[in-house]
């Protein structure tokens, strides 16, 4: 038999989640700049607590709201913040499971290519996809299987903002190391950016290629005839 005390968390809980059920746009944009502000950096057992071992309630939300919106920029950057409190909580591997089960990759990867987003909001899909990276090669694997590579280095050599480029360089970096089955690829899309028109895109790739070298053996010389090649 439950407690008062957690009768009343419970309670609590799901009048939370009406709230967020029966809330539009605008009120859905100051719950999720309180939820920022109340959980960033909470781990697992924090989140749990603060929900009521509810948390994946809300993060299950989240990600049906992202699905449905993210085409249309609606309050997009607080929202992958958000989803990116969950990924990010120490302990919290099975945040990450029940993002990646619905498509949550995919979406990431297509916000990247979707030109009248803005690049704050694509340069959070990156952290997400760092995130998602972080946590070991079957998930590096997986983000190349979806086509991943080749839409960050696109990503790379077209955005406008340096911070974005430098999060998916090293985003570009984590994904060539430790990831034997497609460590190639990476390296092969890294030489394909060399030709772009941003100088800065060039740089960071070369930043890149210049570690992934001594790994493949690769002399830093034949670099500019592998991107003329390219």
């Amino acid at each position: 038999m439950t407690s008062v005390k957690e009768q009343e968390a419970i309670r609590k809980l799901m009048v939370f989640l009406q709230e967020w059920d029966s809330a539009h746009k605008v009120a859905r944009s100051r719950i999720l700049d309180n939820f920022i502000k109340s959980n960033d950096g909470k781990t697992e057992p924090e989140l749990e607590l603060e929900f009521c071992q509810g948390a994946s309630l809300f993060l299950a939300r989240l990600t049906a709201w992202l699905r449905m919106t993210y085409m249309y920029s609606t309050c997009l950057n607080k929202l992958l913040k958000s989803i990116g409190i969950f990924l990010s909580a120490a302990s919290g591997r099975r945040y990450l499971i029940e993002f990646l089960e619905i498509g949550g990759v995919l979406i990431l990867l297509e916000i990247l290519g979707l030109n009248h987003l803005k690049e704050e909001n694509k340069r959070e899909s990156v952290k997400l996809l760092q995130l998602v990276a972080d946590a070991g090669r079957k998930y590096k694997e997986l983000i190349c299987e979806s086509y991943g590579v080749q839409s960050l280095a696109e990503f790379l050599a077209t955005s406008n903002s340096a911070e974005a480029q430098e999060d998916a360089q090293v985003l570009m970096g984590s994904l060539g190391h430790g990831n034997p089955k497609y460590q190639n690829q990476v390296y092969k899309s890294l030489i394909a950016v060399l030709p772009c028109a941003s100088p800065p895109a060039q740089q960071l790739a070369l930043q890149v290629l210049g570690v992934m070298r001594r790994a493949l053996l690769v002399p830093m010389s034949v670099l500019p005839a592998l991107a003329g090649a390219g």
